[in-house]
């Protein structure tokens, strides 16, 4: 794509690109290593309180789409969005480290990133996790539709797929259920010996 072709908020996301590359990390990054999903994460502590996640001490490792950044001084709020759902990281720049907090600072929604840190309640009361490793994995060179709005356009939310299963957490629920429920269906029919016969359309010569 030329430049010329570019709006403005892709102009500002490229020159990003090449100021994460100046600081020596790779805007499109490489293998991450997560230990939990955000619904492994509710299921599990979800119910734990605050005293009950600082006794416990858990480190979680996690990665997923920037969906939402609040920044105040030397620390932020960033919800996290993976497969399965969202959940509030909390990053202060004491803990992840000066060049790490840059990288943060430098993010925009849309971005990927992964994150070490541990579970705790903040005081009113949301699970979150605390950053202790901020990782940059993927930038993103487009910008996200409005979160309130999403992809208005039928047509376009047909077309960009990729972007409306990101915005809209209807179509990811139903792109998760749907080849479930088929599944369902397969497996009920197989386990009574039936065959699935697919439709063929024949033009004849």
């Amino acid at each position: 794509m030329h430049p010329e072709d570019l709006n403005e908020q892709q102009l500002i996301r490229r020159d990003k690109a090449n100021q994460l590359k100046d600081m020596g990390v790779d805007p499109f990054g490489s293998a991450y290593q997560r230990t939990h999903t955000t619904k492994e994460i509710r299921d599990t502590y979800g119910p734990d309180d605050h005293d009950t996640l600082e006794e416990k001490a858990i480190e979680v490792i996690v990665a997923g789409r920037i969906m939402l950044k609040r920044r105040q001084g030397r620390a932020g709020f960033i919800n996290l969005q993976d497969r399965d759902g969202q959940l509030q990281i909390y990053v202060r720049k004491d803990e992840i480290g000066d060049d790490a907090f840059e990288v943060f600072k430098a993010a925009d929604l849309g971005d990927i990133i992964g994150i070490e840190g541990y579970l705790f309640r903040t005081k009113t009361d949301e699970l979150t996790i605390k950053a202790t490793v901020f990782t940059h994995l993927t930038k993103a060179l487009r910008p996200l539709p409005d979160k309130f709005h999403g992809l208005q356009d039928k047509e376009e939310a047909r077309r960009r797929r990729y972007v409306d299963l990101i915005v809209n957490d209807d179509a990811r629920r139903v792109a998760m259920t749907r080849p479930k429920i088929i599944r369902a269906f397969q497996h009920f029919f197989d386990s009574r010996g039936f065959i699935e016969l697919r439709h063929l359309c024949c033009t004849a010569s």
